[in-house]
């Protein structure tokens, strides 16, 4: 049984459409301001106890407000792989970690978000990625090396060393996001299929490793490691106000 709670930054709205259907809404504003809306079912757990793990089979109804907005929004399965938390305000006690995930994942520019030069970075993605459960004292010793993001060589140099680690597949998704469509997610312990309307648009080895948990969400932020130039992140303005519409499609 799926069952999912809202995690929300302020003006942002999360809102019950239905059981199992929620209306995402993130408000217009500017950039180095972080705007999120999301529903999710692991924010108190840590992430040894993340419900989910193969064969698991996710279908559900989607739409987004408009085609190009800013930021990124989703849905799938994850490993919350870069939250740090200390368990305060009722939240599991969480370190960064190297990422595990099958998902729709919509970045747009100047999100960059593949270590592998041939393998889409931005636009509607399916995607997958498959890493190690490293220690998190092992992960901490090598955090200096983020900081060497900031120089162009070392920042390829970084990418080449997350390619050693973290193995990944992507394809970009053609579709009309603004339509209402069936989105479907098949993970499987040696196999990942992700499908839109019945469809496989990637279906891949490549497949996370558990335990995962269920995360939907639209926000306004990016991240970009690129393969000339350097380690960026932050928040962008969004102009209008952002929406997505969910609907599980529960058996």
């Amino acid at each position: 049984m799926i069952s999912l709670q809202p995690n929300l930054t302020p003006g942002s709205r999360v809102e019950a459409t239905g059981p199992g259907a929620w209306r995402l809404e993130i408000p217009a504003g500017r950039k180095g301001a972080y705007r999120l809306a999301q529903v999710d079912d692991y924010r108190a757990l840590p992430r040894r106890r993340f419900p989910w793990q193969p064969p698991f089979r996710l279908s559900l109804r989607g739409r987004v407000s408009a085609p190009n907005l800013p930021g990124t929004w989703g849905f799938g399965l994850w490993n919350d792989p870069f939250s740090l938390s200390l368990g305060l305000a009722g939240a599991a006690q969480r370190f960064p970690a190297l990422p595990n995930a099958a998902w729709f994942f919509y970045a747009s520019p100047p999100n960059y978000l593949s270590f592998c030069n041939d393998l889409p970075a931005q636009g509607f993605l399916a995607a997958t990625f498959r890493a190690p459960h490293l220690p998190a004292p092992l992960l901490a010793l090598g955090s200096p090396v983020l900081a060497l993001g900031a120089i162009p060589l070392a920042a390829q140099l970084l990418r080449g060393l997350l390619r050693q680690f973290i193995r990944q597949d992507a394809a970009l998704v053609e579709a009309d996001v603004t339509a209402w469509h069936t989105y479907s997610l098949d993970w499987q312990a040696s196999q990942v299929t992700l499908s839109v309307d019945g469809q496989a648009v990637l279906s891949t080895p490549v497949s996370p490793r558990g335990p995962l948990s269920l995360v939907i969400w639209i926000d306004n932020q990016y991240a970009a490691l690129p393969p000339r130039g350097t380690l960026a992140y932050g928040s962008l303005a969004n102009p209008q106000p952002a929406w997505m519409e969910i609907a599980l499609e529960q058996d």
